[in-house]
């Protein structure tokens, strides 16, 4: 009864802890980290910023259009000699001098100048230039969500092997301590050498450290998921069976070939220096463009021969070419200088084909040779199992010795810790080589999250249960049992 009331208490106060106290899966962290992650912040920025170049780019072929506004005090003489002057009435007058002049006046300008492109091939180049770089503001963004899904799943497995490393070595301690009592106990009845008790507190002190060790990398794997995902109490679990089986290595070289971010935006840079190149190219080359202007001057005040007033009006709608003559050797410096760039960003994409290519071979065959690896530790933990079990009956009768347990003891934790690491080496190698063919995604997060174990309960203290028992004393029977 006793046994059954603190159960109880103890589902019931599990039931009303936070949620993030429990262990989480996978991708719930995921979608907490998608919100929280430092780097992801700036990606998501980034991101946003890079859109605004498809823009740019469509605006470059629209008319611009600029006014123009000025007011100050002005200063003008003009000054005409040898002139030809004919008004009616009057006829002609050779040798005519005409002269106005305003010393500081009131002066006024007013122009405004519309100009649409027509014909500009580097106009064209800066556009495609604008518009790969708005796809690789895309490529940028989802590479930085599956490097953020790879890094979540790399420190969420490196707090569940953690977490598991300090419930192994807590039993592990738990069996040594008792056979540190048991070659105690033996020693004083005179039934086991002083040795045996010596051999058990240098093996208990030894399990200790490692306890204390495991419990502090625990929390900093805790602490670095944490900052990742905002969670108060991460929790992990580790995988309880393997992912489904990849396909063939070819078709994972022929995903990683079309689909892999780093190429992608390797591919891209090529387009953008080929473009540059374009652009460097075209510098040359006439341009035309329709333009529209007017113009109003005006300055009045007092001058040499007493008030004066002059104003120009101007307006003009046609047709503009402007050829470049010469530039004093630049524009071949520059291009010269593009189409190096231009072989240097095919050399980059060459090798990083090259770097992928090995990627994902050494990550297939590690899958490979992982689901061996993972059978053969299976084999080894039970046979582990068994050679415990066999050195306990064999040290309670006499024919195996206390150190012979130790280290029964001791294979048996590290055979355990063994299959774990494999395990989630595994899954993490699946998801590395999914990331490489850009097929990391949620879905395949929620087929990792089916390959985990069921979490362990959080451990509750019994002032907290009897709180929670208090505070539900009319729940359901058939609930109660549930929770327990």
């Amino acid at each position: 009864m006793r046994l059954r009331s603190l159960a109880l208490a103890c589902a019931i106060s599990a039931a009303l802890l936070p949620a993030d106290a429990w262990a989480q899966d996978l991708l719930g962290v995921w979608r907490a980290a998608s919100q929280h992650d430092r780097k992801l912040a700036v990606a998501r920025a980034e991101h946003g910023a890079s859109q605004t170049l498809r823009e740019q780019a469509d605006a470059l072929w629209r008319p611009n259009v600029g006014l123009s506004l000025a007011a100050g005090l002005g200063t003008q003489e003009t000054a005409m000699r040898g002139a030809r002057f004919s008004a009616p009435g009057m006829g002609e007058i050779d040798e005519a001098r005409f002269a106005t002049s305003v010393n500081a006046g009131l002066s006024t300008r007013v122009g405004i100048v519309a100009q649409q492109p027509l014909v500009n091939a580097a106009r064209d180049a800066q556009q495609a230039q604008l518009r790969l770089g708005a796809d690789m503001g895309e490529t940028a963004w989802r590479g930085a969500q599956t490097e953020l899904m790879l890094r979540t799943a790399e420190r969420y497995f490196a707090l569940a092997l953690a977490e598991e490393r300090v419930r192994v070595i807590e039993r592990q301690a738990r069996a040594v301590g008792s056979a540190r009592t048991e070659a105690h106990d033996r020693f004083q009845l005179g039934a086991s050498p002083v040795t045996d008790t010596h051999e058990a507190d240098a093996a208990l002190a030894g399990v200790r450290a490692q306890q204390s060790a495991a419990e502090l990398d625990a929390g900093i794997q805790r602490q670095a998921l944490a900052d990742s995902s905002g969670l108060a109490q991460p929790s992990a679990q580790l995988p309880a069976r393997p992912l489904a089986a990849a396909d063939t290595l070819p078709s994972w070289l022929l995903a990683a070939e079309a689909d892999n971010p780093r190429l992608r935006m390797l591919a891209q840079a090529v387009d953008v220096a080929r473009q540059k190149l374009r652009e460097r190219g075209a510098a040359g080359s006439a341009t035309v463009d329709l333009i529209a202007q007017a113009g109003h001057e005006r300055i009045a005040g007092s001058g040499d021969f007493g008030s004066a007033r002059n104003r120009q009006l101007n307006g003009m709608v046609g047709v503009q070419v402007n050829i470049p003559l010469y530039t004093g050797g630049m524009r071949q410096a520059q291009e010269r200088e593009a189409a190096e760039r231009l072989n240097k960003a095919q050399a980059e994409l060459e090798a990083a084909r090259e770097e992928v290519t090995q990627q994902v071979r050494a990550a297939w065959q590690g899958l490979e040779a992982g689901s061996a690896r993972i059978v053969a530790l299976q084999q080894g933990l039970v046979a582990s199992a068994a050679r415990l079990d066999a050195t306990r009956v064999g040290r309670e009768v006499g024919d195996r010795t206390t150190l012979d347990l130790l280290n029964a003891e001791n294979d048996h934790a590290q055979a355990t810790l063994a299959l774990a690491q494999a395990r989630s080496d595994q899954v993490l190698t699946r998801l590395r080589l999914a990331a490489l063919a850009d097929r990391l995604d949620e879905d395949l997060l929620m087929q990792v999250n089916a390959t985990l174990a069921a979490p362990a309960a959080p451990t509750v203290s019994a002032a907290q249960g009897s709180q929670a028992a208090s505070a539900a004393p009319g729940a359901p029977r058939q609930q109660k049992a549930d929770r327990q």
